[in-house]
């Protein structure tokens, strides 16, 4: 016979309250590293690297390459981009997408044989201190520069954000 069950929650036991039109959980769509298998393929640095191997510095350089991929983690949810970085001392950095202005993919000709790119996105988060934030060494860079476009329009439709582009040239301040 089983025993019965002792365990009772706590009188001061959270209660989350969901509030109508408030908040919408967030869905993961994305989660990936860069690629050191495809950077020492697919990058001219790569190559160097792997001919260094030969004389033994080659494998210290690969080391480090590796660890730095390891430290990085990129995820997309359909709100924000999400980067975890660091292997002992940690950090999280956060943009909303309906904040980004600009999605860019940059690959060379030996990039796109190990289909590999680096994206840099623009944006007017706080966070990011109005500078490019750059993602090397991303694998099938093309498509999820893509992805991350209609994620973009599609956070700002949800939250009804315009962007209007003022220069200072044209008079404006």
């Amino acid at each position: 016979m089983a025993a019965p069950c002792l365990w009772h929650p706590p009188p001061f036991a959270i209660t989350i309250i969901s509030m109508p039109g408030s908040y919408t959980p967030e869905r993961k769509v994305d989660s990936f590293r860069s690629s050191t298998e495809r950077w020492l393929i697919g990058s001219f640095y790569g190559w160097l690297t792997l001919l260094s191997c030969l004389i033994g510095v080659g494998l210290i350089i690969i080391a480090v390459r590796w660890l730095q991929n390891r430290a990085a983690t990129y995820d997309i949810t359909d709100q924000r981009l999400i980067v975890k970085r660091g292997l002992i001392m940690k950090s999280i950095d956060e943009i909303e997408l309906y904040r980004v202005k600009d999605v860019r993919v940059d690959y060379s000709l030996i990039n796109q044989i190990a289909d590999i790119g680096t994206i840099t996105i623009t944006s007017t988060d706080r966070t990011t201190g109005h500078a490019a934030f750059v993602l090397r060494d991303v694998p099938a860079a093309r498509e999820r520069r893509e992805g991350l476009r209609k994620l973009v329009d599609r956070a700002r439709q949800l939250r009804g954000v315009r962007e209007l582009d003022v220069d200072s040239e044209d008079g404006w301040r």
